[in-house]
């Protein structure tokens, strides 16, 4: 799918903001307009947004480093867990562990225990334990890979996060910025623009919106890996033959 037109956006209803009781002023820029109660984003603001933000991706895929995509909301989590896996990149859509980023050491000795009774599951180690004891790894793994699946190939911190919903996500966000790293986000009329680097003003609520912006940033990493590749390709072709 190429970049989305302002058609697309149109279409899938990413102008919808929320009851203009529950705006944030800081959203003034990206609102077009009030109906029926209710504030309509610009959409050649969330263009813009868009290709500022593709651009960013792109780079920081090209360069090898790893985007951490997040969206624990119900509506979102199928989509952002299908997108994130179609480029390979960390993910968490079940629900955002405290500490997540600031204490990472912590974590991935949880993805480590996940990661051994898996193995252990599968080998055969645990033939002989009681069917008790069995059923209880076997929940405890389920657990784990349901909040950690997503970040189990994360062997360091992310150097950026993509958050739909960023009032949702305020607890990532936060220790995403205390950790200096890139943050975007897809931005509604009740949020602060400000809070991201790379905000995407549109509707966080909707399935099909959250759809179109996902995979906006999606494509934008996709041709960011497939530059990387080729241009490794080139290197390799350069190099002389010792």
């Amino acid at each position: 799918m190429a970049k989305p037109t302002y058609k697309d956006l149109l279409d899938a209803g990413v102008h919808f903001g929320h009851l203009k009781k529950k705006w944030n002023p800081k959203m003034a820029p990206y609102i077009f307009m009030e109906k029926k109660g209710i504030h309509i984003i610009d959409l050649n603001a969330t263009l813009k947004g868009i290709d500022r933000a593709a651009a960013a991706m792109k780079s920081i895929a090209k360069s090898g480093r790893k985007i951490m995509f997040v969206a624990t909301k119900k509506q979102a989590r199928e989509i952002v867990t299908q997108a994130a896996q179609s480029v390979n990149m960390p993910y968490v859509t079940d629900r955002w562990l405290g500490g997540m980023m600031t204490n990472f050491a912590t974590i991935r000795r949880s993805v480590k225990k996940m990661q051994n009774i898996e193995r252990m599951l599968n080998d055969g180690s645990f033939d002989s334990v009681t069917k008790k004891e069995r059923l209880t790894l076997t929940r405890e793994h389920e657990k784990l890979s349901r909040v950690l699946g997503g970040i189990s190939d994360l062997n360091r911190l992310p150097s950026a996060i993509f958050i739909v919903d960023i009032s949702h996500e305020h607890i990532a966000l936060a220790e995403s910025k205390k950790l200096g790293l890139r943050t975007f986000g897809i931005v509604d009329s009740n949020s602060d623009p400000n809070q991201v680097d790379y905000a995407i003003p549109g509707n966080d609520d909707a399935s099909r919106s959250i759809t179109v912006l996902v995979n906006a940033m999606t494509e934008a990493i996709k041709e960011g890996l497939e530059e990387r590749k080729s241009a490794k390709a080139s290197d390799k072709k350069a190099a002389p033959a010792s």
